[in-house]
């Protein structure tokens, strides 16, 4: 059987990979972590993986003034749908992904979106391979104030949330963003507190109880390291797309 070889994309220091690189290894696969912000090349294509995961980070999806490695990184999530690779993005990687693939981001309309939470899958998400075994609402984890407002073209809208519609999609048969995160701990969502005050200050401080957070992250671990497994068998090819879907 061949190594599931996992390029794992961390935008910026604040947000590795954490549980997510622990339960990517626990199912199997073989982690690669690439820092873009420390100076690591993105490459131009995934030859020798099997599939990319993209975090999120501070930026903008289009801050690429800054960020000039964005645009390498946009390349590269376009080049994975083209080649039907799979993809998991995260936050800013969910967004980077939709730009990439002919969808729209832009600061939220609705303010931001912070602290625990569920969204809602939508009824197509029950023939989707990896959504489908995940409860009709996922806990979930949010930290955003941009949003995904127009979906690319080819894309289905897997979950959403009363605040904003588009927090999960996949495109083509194999890319999934999500809006949210589950690869976080406690521990790195108050640091995103200390580190963002403005924007922390924009929901209720209970929020950020230290207790709550713990309890929060124990049940999105029941509900996400399961859909973590189902991805690393998806990109080892031990497990299929239910329907094959154009390329975009």
């Amino acid at each position: 059987m061949r190594v599931t070889r996992v390029l794992v994309v961390q935008p910026d220091e604040t947000d590795p990979p954490a549980r997510l690189g622990d339960w990517l290894a626990d199912a199997g696969a073989d982690p690669v972590v690439l820092r873009p912000y420390a100076g690591d090349p993105v490459p131009d294509t995934l030859d020798g993986y099997r599939a990319l995961v993209c975090l999120g980070g501070v930026m903008g999806a289009l801050d690429d003034v800054a960020f000039p490695w964005l645009a390498d990184l946009r390349r590269l999530l376009s080049h994975a749908v083209a080649k039907r690779v799979p993809v998991l993005a995260v936050c800013l990687g969910a967004q980077l992904l939709a730009v990439a693939t002919g969808g729209q981001v832009r600061r939220g309309v609705n303010g931001s979106e912070i602290g625990l939470g569920l969204v809602a899958k939508r009824d197509v998400a029950k023939d989707d391979v990896l959504f489908a075994e995940l409860p009709w609402t996922p806990d979930v984890l949010q930290f955003h104030q941009d949003e995904i407002a127009l979906l690319p073209p080819t894309a289905e809208l897997l979950a959403s949330s009363p605040a904003y519609a588009n927090q999960a999609f996949r495109v083509g048969p194999a890319a999934y963003g999500l809006q949210f995160h589950i690869e976080t701990t406690a521990d790195i969502v108050l640091d995103w507190v200390v580190r963002s005050p403005g924007l922390a200050a924009s929901v209720p401080p209970s929020r950020f109880d230290p207790e709550r957070l713990a309890r929060g992250h124990e049940d999105i671990e029941e509900v996400w390291r399961p859909f973590v497994e189902r991805f690393v068998r998806f990109a080892s090819g031990a497990i299929t797309s239910r329907r094959e879907l154009p390329l975009v």
